[in-house]
């Protein structure tokens, strides 16, 4: 029988998020898969454990997700860790995720630090509805192309960046959405040096400009702003309504479509235009009301 691939949460910065079940985790499989094993060790002996230890990481997701593969499929249990947060997040641990779910493996994620979920919580923008960009394109022109994509989102968007590319990146999000744009830079989530800074995209681009950024960042980005739809009348409303008569539609049926295309209100519409028209008045509200 195969074993089982646990998702194992480690902290973004503060070593007291740690939760009882991910320690049990951690010591009850039998080998942990790891991003950087150097790392994952300060960990584990943070938390008195020894454990088998190999390295899964985006250079070699290849052979060693066939490694762990294999080891689950004999009964073995795993854990996958990253150097912080959570796995399979903007992170090549889906790949391995991808992999066991292709070969009929179980995994089972336990909850836990994530960075996205906590600058977005503390960011003081609309969190109802938001996107995950994770890392932007390396390349320059990639990135803009990236960002052209996203001129019209409407929803939160979140991303992450190196403390040596914040500048660039925040030139970027400004030009293409706007300097005045909201946005919170999250800095050292959850360290003794944590820092929320809400501003806008403009004056964040101007900032970093001449301060040298520490610590990485997730930023928070504003969606974009609802178009304002011009206020429809209702002889634009009777205008379109006429069109569509002369396409062959019946009153009824003009008035519906002409009050959904231009968001109008159905009976007002075709009370106005009943009353102007020469159809049997009786007659078009029966037929209207069938």
């Amino acid at each position: 029988m195969a074993g089982i691939l646990y998702l194992v949460p480690t902290p973004i910065g503060n070593l007291g998020d740690i939760s009882r079940r991910m320690a049990e985790t951690l010591e009850e499989v039998d080998f942990i898969a790891a991003e950087d094993t150097r790392v994952t060790l300060k960990l584990l002996n943070h938390l008195g454990l020894k454990k088998p230890l190999m390295s899964y990481y985006r250079h070699n997701t290849e052979e060693a997700g066939r490694q762990v593969l294999s080891r689950l499929l004999a009964g073995e249990n795993g854990a996958l860790v990253t150097d912080a947060g959570t796995p399979a997040v903007s992170d090549p641990g889906e790949d391995l995720v991808a992999l066991c779910a292709q070969n009929g493996v179980t995994v089972t994620a336990i909850p836990g630090p994530c960075a996205l979920v906590t600058a977005l919580s503390a960011s003081g923008l609309p969190t109802a509805r938001f996107t995950f960009e994770g890392f932007l394109p390396m390349n320059r022109k990639n990135r803009r192309a990236r960002l052209q994509e996203l001129r019209g989102e409407r929803r939160t968007m979140i991303f992450y960046e190196a403390p040596h590319k914040l500048a660039v990146t925040l030139g970027d999000l400004a030009e293409n959405f706007g300097g005045t744009r909201r946005a919170a830079l999250c800095r050292e989530l959850t360290k003794l040096h944590e820092e929320i800074i809400r501003t806008t995209l403009g004056e964040a681009a101007e900032r970093f400009q001449t301060e040298a950024p520490r610590g990485e960042f997730v930023l928070v980005v504003e969606g974009a702003p609802e178009e304002e739809r011009p206020a429809v009348t209702e002889e634009a409303g009777l205008a379109r309504v006429a069109q569509l008569r002369g396409e062959g539609l019946s009153l009824k049926d003009a008035a519906k479509q002409a009050a959904k295309e231009l968001g109008l209100s159905r009976n007002a519409l075709y009370s106005a235009a009943l009353s102007g028209g020469s159809e049997d008045e009786t007659d078009a509200r029966r037929k209207f009301t069938d």
